[in-house]
């Protein structure tokens, strides 16, 4: 059973997904630029949807794709799932879960569209995980991490034992995530769909990176 540590940049930027858009439900991917093997690190997402997630076209073009997404090909010129597979190659990231966020505050259980996402990553990523956020307990005081990790074994999704999902020194994450929300920082967040809307706007996030990391330096007192 592979531990999952969550970072503050991934846990972030889920989170401010999620509050951009309360009302609707939302997804993405996770990332690891951690060495194979051991612990599942992730250390960073990417923002898909914050609409109609089993109806849209990147939903299905994810369940198609995201074989080639997760083995990049040296040389190919086309695109693969708008470009993240590119983007990942480039960074030496690779794509190691799902996560998602329903509508429904109060319901933080694995729609199918989430389930099969995450099947086809599992298909080429053993340690493949499956992150819902809980909207019913996401609030700036709650005192764990609100997300429940699951994990696919003998062909189905289980949550994984809490103590082997570590979110090192969540009260000052949860901080970050507050002075964003309060400052109105969501708003520098960009998701597939604001992207496809504005292909202006950076997909990659790397504004709202920054700020995070601002926030996360020694010299704020932070992490």
């Amino acid at each position: 059973m592979a531990e999952v540590e969550l970072s503050c940049r991934a846990y972030v930027k889920m989170y401010l997904h999620a509050c951009l858009f309360p009302r609707c439900s939302i997804n993405g991917l996770l990332l690891s630029s951690s060495p194979a093997g051991g612990a599942v690190g992730v250390t960073d997402c990417v923002p898909l949807l914050h609409s109609h997630l089993p109806l849209a076209p990147v939903t299905q073009l994810a369940l198609t794709q995201v074989r080639h997404v997760t083995e990049p090909r040296p040389g190919r010129s086309h695109l693969r799932l708008l470009q993240v597979d590119v983007w990942c190659s480039q960074t030496q990231q690779r794509i190691v879960g799902y996560y998602q966020a329903n509508a429904c505050a109060a319901d933080s259980s694995p729609t199918p569209g989430a389930l099969k996402i995450a099947d086809k990553i599992a298909e080429q990523f053993d340690a493949a995980v499956l992150l819902m956020l809980d909207g019913s307990k996401m609030r700036p005081d709650y005192r764990v991490p609100p997300i429940v990790v699951y994990e696919r074994k003998d062909s189905r999704w289980t949550p994984k034992d809490k103590h082997t999902i570590m979110l090192r020194q969540w009260e000052e994450t949860r901080d970050v995530a507050g002075q964003l929300l309060e400052s109105g920082d969501q708003a520098l967040l960009v998701d597939f769909d604001t992207h496809l809307d504005d292909i202006s706007k950076d997909w990659t996030n790397q504004r709202l990176n920054s700020r995070i990391e601002e926030l996360t330096s020694p010299a704020n007192g932070n992490i």
